[in-house]
């Protein structure tokens, strides 16, 4: 696997930072008239606008050349033909074609398999939310209540909040957290006669979706409910059927090896999307991500969307040292997005180990957070205008359904939006001095910063399920991209999986002695706990 350090574009990229390290934001604004004009993008029902980014035409030359020096266009074209890109598994990495039309035959695999489980579906979603579906006093459905984590949480968890309509269906929760008040919470309320259970875990060996989906059948049972009626109100979305039989599961919707957890709300794994907002409004989401898909596949570099979102990241996280990557979107409904971005670039990409097993050689996925705009504005922008050390943001702002006059709360999002991005641009410099009447040298100071703060706007022309859809395949299609110029798996995970290990092992140390493997900290504080001190 070829080091991207070795490359003669990274090389060049790396002279081209130098060279724009002194120059300010501003400055290439005034060098480029139509700066604001040529540095943006369109790909379906998106807009992106970078200019407000360091790079200039000479920089996206060179990022363009590393893409193509680190052969993504052979790795995608695997992405989108089922090739074996989790090499570590053995494995494919289709989600592409969880969301191809049923005319569209995605190359020959997998298709007729996907629109079978999604017919399953149809069937299953309409029974429930037109009532037909009833529990075990013979009531309809009115909670349904997925238990996940990860991948089969966040993903479904982002969809439905961001757009669910009251009254439009069952309503839906959430439980993903082991901790007991979690699904605890989650309940308090609830009528067992009338809940429903999606359990999703594709190997149904997930040690905390299994001991919640335990503890809701154990409180369905205390409410009355028999064995022979788990199958009424437990529904399981995974690939191991033996195992879900075995809990008493009679309907379960598969999914497969090649379906990545944290790519895989396309799949069955979007079950609660469509048992909240309707098979419609899935299906709407499918179409809009498939769109994203043709898009990336099939646009040029210079206009393709989730490439320039990917260049630009590698560009700020290599050569401009940057550190984190903030995204903030202005929209409450997106409120799980900066939460299911983290889950998507960070564990695909947080590697360091290449494809062939070398490690790696630059530093690969950056630190990612953020929360919704305004409310982040009164939390932690303080330090993204005046620390030391700068972010890369990416601000999402999803345009108004109504007119700008209709709702002074609208005016205020928006503005507030772009008020942000051109403050982090321009900054308040002696050039723009705030009042300095009585002013003193401290004060003054204290009310400077420089701006100079790289960021892009990222505009939806709606918020609905087909923009939505676009919006999150984008961002995938971005990570996958990186994954590739940085030589890694994005698609394996194998970082977890000893803290999974040693909390299995732990588990049994809480009841027994027996930890002499473990750290002396952890053995002491297994005493601790067990009151041993």
């Amino acid at each position: 696997m070829t080091n991207p350090a070795a490359q003669p574009a990274w090389q060049e990229l790396q002279q081209l930072a130098q060279q724009l390290t002194d120059s300010h934001l501003e400055t290439l604004f005034a060098e480029d008239a139509t700066r604001a004009q040529s540095m943006t993008v369109e790909a379906p029902g998106l807009y992106l606008d970078f200019s407000k980014q360091r790079v200039t035409a000479s920089v996206l030359q060179a990022l363009y050349s590393l893409a193509h020096q680190q052969q993504l266009t052979t790795q995608r074209a695997a992405l989108f033909t089922g090739g074996m890109l989790n090499t570590t598994e053995q494995r494919a990495a289709w989600h592409t074609a969880l969301r191809a039309p049923a005319q569209d035959s995605a190359d020959g695999y997998g298709c007729a398999a996907v629109h079978a489980v999604l017919d399953a579906m149809r069937a299953f979603t309409q029974q429930v939310r037109d009532g037909a579906w009833r529990g075990f006093d013979g009531r309809a459905i009115g909670d349904v209540v997925n238990i996940g984590i990860g991948g089969s949480d966040l993903g479904p968890r982002l969809v439905c909040r961001a757009l669910a309509e009251p009254g439009g269906g069952p309503r839906m929760h959430f439980v993903a957290n082991v901790d007991p008040a979690d699904l605890r919470d989650t309940l308090a309320g609830l009528d067992p006669a009338t809940t429903l259970f999606v359990v999703t875990s594709k190997s149904f060996a997930t040690p905390e979706t299994l001991a919640n989906a335990r503890a809701a059948r154990h409180w369905l049972q205390a409410a009355g409910a028999d064995s022979a009626d788990v199958g009424r109100h437990f529904v399981a979305v995974s690939a191991n059927r033996e195992a879900v039989t075995a809990f008493g599961i009679d309907r379960m919707f598969e999914i497969w090896d090649w379906v990545c957890g944290r790519y895989s709300l396309w799949s069955a794994v979007g079950l609660p999307i469509a048992l909240a907002l309707g098979m419609p409004a899935f299906e709407q989401l499918l179409a809009g991500a498939h769109a994203m898909d043709r898009h990336f596949r099939q646009a040029p570099a210079a206009s393709n969307l989730p490439l320039t979102l990917a260049l630009l990241g590698i560009w700020n996280r290599n050569f401009l040292d940057l550190p984190g990557h903030i995204v903030v979107p202005y929209a409450q409904r997106l409120v799980h997005f900066p939460e299911w971005l983290q889950q998507l670039e960070m564990e695909s990409n947080g590697k360091g180990v290449t494809r062939d097993g070398g490690p790696v050689a630059v530093e690969t996925a950056p630190m990612v957070w953020g929360t919704v705009g305004t409310n982040a504005q009164h939390a932690y922008f303080q330090m993204l205008h005046q620390a030391s050390v700068a972010a890369d943001i990416d601000f999402i702002l999803p345009l108004p359904h109504a007119e700008l006059d209709a709702d002074e709360r609208e005016r205020q999002r928006v503005a507030n939006c772009l008020a942000q991005s051109e403050a982090l641009l321009r900054g308040r410099t002696a050039k723009a001095p705030v009042s300095t009447a009585q002013q003193s040298a401290a004060l003054a100071a204290a009310r400077h910063f420089d701006g100079d703060r790289p960021s892009s706007t990222l505009l939806l022309d709606r918020l609905d399920a087909w923009h939505l859809g676009a919006l999150l395949a984008a961002y995938e299609h971005k990570t996958f991209v990186q994954g590739v110029i940085w030589g890694i798996n994005s698609f394996d995970q194998w970082g977890v999986e000893l803290g999974k290990t040693l909390a299995d092992e732990l588990i049994h140390g809480l009841m027994e002695t027996g930890t002499a493997r473990h750290s002396a900290s952890t053995r002491a504080l297994l005493a601790r706990i067990r009151g041993e001190h």
